[in-house]
């Protein structure tokens, strides 16, 4: 069993009166009446602040998009994936219907150029073309896309394609499809792409192609900065939204609208309602050090334990927080190898006996297995120093 080493911290706040608040205070709050599905959480925390049928499993359509684009944004992250790569377009890719930027079987685009092509215009030629490099083919990267879901927990989606073109047993939940977004949102450099509402692909050519974002409210709410929109005939108008307004993000969906007005005003209804409501209180970005663990028989002996995600504590407005202790929990040594990104660690804000929030230390670089003849030089080292 893996040992702790437990720091804890008392964070100085000159706040006072929290109190934590539950959904139920929201039941009696109708925001999204022509909806199937719906939810709004805060992206920081997690938190819940409205919900309604959240967890009925539903056909996404190209909210699934969110997915693709995840496993995209931590290929580039792994170094596994280069911005200025140029991605070959099969013809089954290009053979893809519904929403495109009309690839051509053979044409080359960059990384940077397909993920314009998947946030603004939600392009399923441009979606499977960089599955099949990510992953080989699109079923392999349907069994990356599920076995993310099953990662994050998500025990009520399933996905056929990286597209969200109809399928059978491809579906998903409001819930699940925030918990997602809030995944993809770690990564700055998204809402570069999503937030974005209008761009051009093959620009300085005779087939210069224009970009408008399916997600209007990019241009009309402001803050908006994403994520994705969808429609089919069976899942109707949906959306997973986000914005930021002073230190707050949060997410909103909608499952099954009849219109895309009704679609856009029930998301409205939420975002306004967060924001009049609620604030967010940052405590660590993402990629902080807060602690170091050691690496058995690593190249290197210790690496950085760093925030994988941003850290908040939420409260609603007029209400603040004191005496948050900061407890963190770092594994007192792992074995080599170990890679960026791997789990070492959690790091958990806590008032009194209430957790507030709960996260993820993660290893903020590398140590491959030592060589032998460091391993010999360090036991000799040791060897020196006892005698």
């Amino acid at each position: 069993m893996k040992k702790l080493v437990t720091a804890i911290i008392a964070i100085a706040f000159t706040f006072s009166a929290f109190s934590p608040f539950a959904l139920a205070e929201e039941k009696g709050v109708q925001l999204t009446e022509n909806a199937k599905s719906a939810i709004l959480i805060e992206r920081d925390t997690g938190q819940v602040l409205y919900e309604k049928n959240g967890h009925e499993k539903l056909p996404p359509a190209s909210m699934t998009k969110i997915m693709t684009m995840l496993l995209i944004m931590e290929a580039i992250d792994e170094g596994k994936l280069t911005w200025d790569e140029k991605i070959r377009t099969s013809e089954y890719a290009a053979s893809m219907g519904g929403s495109q930027i009309f690839l051509e079987a053979g044409e080359e685009m960059t990384t940077d150029e397909m993920l314009r092509g998947i946030a603004i215009a939600s392009g399923n030629d441009a979606s499977v073309a960089m599955a099949e490099r990510i992953a080989g083919s699109e079923e392999a990267f349907v069994e990356k896309m599920n076995a993310k879901a099953k990662e994050l927990g998500l025990e009520n989606t399933l996905f056929q394609n990286p597209t969200g073109l109809p399928a059978k047993n491809h579906y998903s939940t409001a819930s699940d499809m925030a918990v997602i977004a809030k995944e993809l949102l770690k990564f700055d450099d998204i809402t570069k792409y999503t937030g974005q509402y209008e761009d051009y692909l093959r620009e300085n050519t005779e087939k210069k192609f224009w970009l408008v974002n399916t997600n209007k409210l990019v241009k009309f709410y402001p803050g908006v900065d994403g994520v994705k929109t969808g429609f089919t005939a069976e899942a109707k108008y949906c959306l997973t939204a986000t914005a930021k307004k002073d230190n707050m993000r949060v997410i909103a969906v909608v499952y099954g609208a009849p219109t895309p007005k009704e679609r856009n005003a029930q998301i409205t209804n939420m975002l306004d309602y967060a924001f009049s409501h609620y604030k967010t209180h940052p405590m660590f970005e993402r990629n902080v050090a807060v602690a170091k663990v050691k690496v058995s028989k690593g190249s290197k002996k210790e690496l950085e334990a760093v925030t994988s995600e941003p850290i908040s504590v939420l409260t609603k407005k007029g209400e603040t927080v004191d005496d948050v202790v900061k407890v963190i929990n770092v594994d007192e040594k792992v074995q080599a190898p170990v890679k960026k990104g791997d789990k070492v660690g959690t790091i958990v804000l806590k008032k009194g006996n209430k957790v507030l929030s709960e996260s993820d230390l993660v290893a903020g670089g590398d140590s491959l297995e030592a060589s032998w003849w460091q391993l010999f030089k360090r036991s000799m080292g040791h060897f020196t120093k006892v005698n």
